[in-house]
């Protein structure tokens, strides 16, 4: 369970971005486009991994793609290490196959997004707080494995 590239997907992939406070998600079903679905406020790792189980199964999800956070220089950190080790435990726990995605500057680009939109400082903390960073996070993360993968965008 691997990072593995297809020429298309085929089914639905739930996209994580996985942080200390949340876990931002978003969907794509066919080669429709990336969709926000929500953030999950964290509690503990097992917690975490049966929400994102009965998600995945609710939604029929056939692929888990995991934001990896690699440094500026694409070398791994303590985070990195951190997310590969949930990743891994909820590829296990739900026999759902994870794919890795380059995550650098998502939540960058996000409230990049969220500015250009015409958000306000205030709004944006307050967006921050509620998760939309990490949803619009998840989003940017499954349109790039979509574009690498060759799907819809």
């Amino acid at each position: 369970m691997g990072t593995a590239w297809h020429n298309r997907f085929v089914g639905r992939i739930l996209a994580l971005d996985i942080g200390q406070r949340r876990i931002g998600l978003a969907i794509a079903v066919e080669g429709s486009a990336a969709h926000g679905l929500a953030a999950l406020s964290r509690r503990s790792a097992a917690e975490d991994i049966a929400r994102l189980k009965r998600i995945a199964e609710e939604r029929g999800v056939q692929r888990f793609v995991v934001g990896l956070p690699l440094n500026m220089d694409g070398s791994e950190s303590e985070m990195t290490r951190r997310v590969r080790a949930f990743a891994e435990r909820l590829a296990r726990e739900t026999g759902i196959e994870v794919a890795y995605q380059d995550e650098r500057l998502t939540s960058f680009e996000a409230e990049q997004r969220l500015r250009e939109r015409g958000m306000s400082l205030r709004k944006m903390l307050e967006a921050k707080r509620r998760g939309a960073v990490d949803e619009l996070a998840a989003v940017l993360i499954l349109e790039d494995y979509l574009r690498r993968a060759g799907g819809a965008a």
